[in-house]
C-alpha cells in the first residue's frame, strides 16, 4: 500500500502494556513520535515505562475485562490526545489449563474474559469517536494458537479462536464508516508468558522485533498477517492437516504449564 496514512501521525492507544509485545509497541510508536495512551493493571510497571518517554507515554491503570474503566481511561485519552487513528487490543493472558482440574475453571473463565472480552472492551469506546473523525485503526492482537486447538491449552486456543472470529466480524460492520481492523496472529514471542514453555519454540521474536512487525501491519490497514512470515507457512499446513494426522502430531507433544504447575515468583 502506498501513500499517507494518517496512523503514521496520530495518537496510538495500546491495552496491556505494562510488559512483553505491548510494551515494545508502547516504545516503538512513541520513538517514532506518536502520543500513546498505555493501559495496565501494574501501576508501577506503567510508570516505569511512562519514564522512557515523559509526555509521550501516557500511563492509564485499568483492567481490560472492567467495561467501565476501559471507557473512562479511553475518554480520559481522547481529552487529552485526542481521538487515536490506531488503537490495539493486545491485553492477553497464556496459561495452560486442562477441564477435568477443578482448580482451572476460574483460569477459563478469567482468560477468556481477558482475551476476548477485552478487545471488546477496548475497541468499543473508540469506535464512534474513529466514525466521527472520519477513520483509524483497530489491531487485535490474537496468536497462531486460535488456528487449531492446542492440548494443555484448551482456554488459550479457545480464546483466540474466538478472538479472529470477532474481529472479522468487527472489520466487516467498520468497513462502512473508514475503519479498519487488522486481525494480527504472532507465533512465538519471547516474553515473560513464554519464557517458560517446556517445549521448541521455531522462529522466535525478540519482542522488539514482532512489535516493529506488527506495527508495519497495523500502520498498512492489513485485514489479516502472522508473524512472522515462517509462522505463517506453518499455520497453513495446520490448518490443511486433517484431524487424525494433527491429533497423532500433538499426541505427545509438550505442554504450557498451569498456574499450579508454576513456581512462584
Amino acid at each position: 500500500m502506498t501513500g499517507h496514512r494518517p496512523e503514521r501521525d496520530g495518537p496510538v492507544f495500546i491495552t496491556g502494556g505494562s510488559a512483553g509485545i505491548g510494551r515494545a509497541l508502547a516504545l516503538h510508536h512513541a520513538a517514532l513520535g506518536a502520543t500513546v495512551g498505555v493501559t495496565g493493571r501494574r501501576a508501577a510497571a506503567l510508570a516505569s515505562l511512562a519514564a522512557e518517554w515523559p509526555g509521550r507515554i501516557v500511563p492509564l491503570v485499568a483492567d481490560v475485562r472492567d467495561a467501565a474503566a476501559m471507557r473512562a481511561v479511553a475518554d480520559a485519552f481522547i481529552g487529552q490526545a485526542g481521538c487515536p487513528t490506531l488503537v490495539y487490543g493486545n491485553a492477553g493472558i497464556s496459561v495452560g489449563t486442562l477441564t477435568d482440574q477443578p482448580a482451572d475453571a476460574g483460569v477459563f473463565r478469567e482468560v477468556m474474559e481477558t482475551n476476548v472480552l477485552g478487545l471488546v472492551h477496548a475497541f468499543a469506546p473508540f469506535i464512534e469517536p474513529m466514525r466521527a473523525a472520519g477513520g483509524g485503526t483497530l489491531a487485535g492482537i490474537a496468536s497462531v494458537a486460535g488456528l487449531r486447538g492446542l492440548p494443555g491449552a484448551g482456554a488459550y486456543s479457545a480464546s483466540k479462536a474466538a478472538a479472529i472470529a470477532y474481529l472479522e466480524s468487527l472489520r466487516i460492520e467498520c468497513q462502512p464508516a473508514g475503519i479498519r481492523v487488522s486481525t494480527i496472529c504472532p507465533g512465538y514471542i519471547a516474553t515473560d508468558m513464554t519464557a517458560r514453555n517446556p517445549y521448541p519454540m521455531p522462529f522466535l521474536l525478540s519482542a522488539e522485533d514482532a512489535a516493529r512487525r506488527i506495527a508495519r501491519i497495523a500502520l498498512q490497514g492489513r485485514s489479516f498477517a502472522i508473524v512472522p512470515w515462517q509462522m505463517a507457512i506453518v499455520g497453513r499446513v495446520m490448518k490443511l492437516l486433517p484431524d487424525w494426522l494433527w491429533d497423532r502430531a500433538l499426541a505427545g507433544a509438550g505442554r504450557k504449564p498451569r498456574r499450579g504447575d508454576l513456581p512462584p515468583d
